[in-house]
């Protein structure tokens, strides 16, 4: 049987939505560097004048729905 049957939910969510937001973020700010050829720029592009807020907005919110959808597929439809 399959060992996420027995974990809670809710703890199945936490635990797909927090690596997923790690990843992604991890991901994100390379791309920017890279992009922008510049860490200060990054830096300006998602953390300065309160863009931080938006960018932390959008990553927690891909969290949540990658860690729902990802927590209900192993739980209710893997077998």
């Amino acid at each position: 049987m399959n060992s996420y049957k027995k974990v809670p939910f809710f703890k199945l969510v936490l635990q797909f939505g927090v690596g997923f937001l790690i990843i992604i973020f991890c991901i994100e700010i390379i791309i920017s560097v890279i992009k922008n050829a510049s860490f200060t720029a990054m830096l300006n592009q998602y953390f300065y004048n309160g863009n931080w807020f938006f960018f932390f907005e959008r990553l927690i919110i891909m969290s949540v729905f990658y860690g729902l959808f990802m927590a209900g597929y192993y739980k209710f439809i893997k077998k």
